[in-house]
């Protein structure tokens, strides 16, 4: 079994610009789609394998489909090394 992280992050839809901050080690996602059928979702996990650069089959939401407040499984890196990557 290959390395896996768990991450959560709180999402805001409808926004200018789609990114990726960390607030205080709260990691915050910013998404222009609005949070209908599955579009913020979508966007998030397209953005988070764009930023960390692995496959977007490597990203899922464990938790929080429809709420704010989400959890994805990350595999094939370490919570370090995703923070380290999201801080830069």
């Amino acid at each position: 079994m290959g390395k896996e992280a768990l991450l959560e992050i709180t999402v805001s839809p409808r926004s200018s610009k789609s990114i990726i901050k960390i607030d205080r080690d709260a990691v915050r996602v910013y998404l222009n789609s609005p949070p209908v059928d599955g579009k913020a979702n979508d966007e998030c996990i397209r953005l988070f394998s764009k930023k960390l650069k692995i496959p977007r089959s490597a990203i899922s939401i464990v938790r929080g489909e429809k709420g704010k407040r989400k959890l994805l499984e990350i595999q094939g890196m370490s919570l370090d090394e995703i923070m380290k990557i999201l801080k830069d």
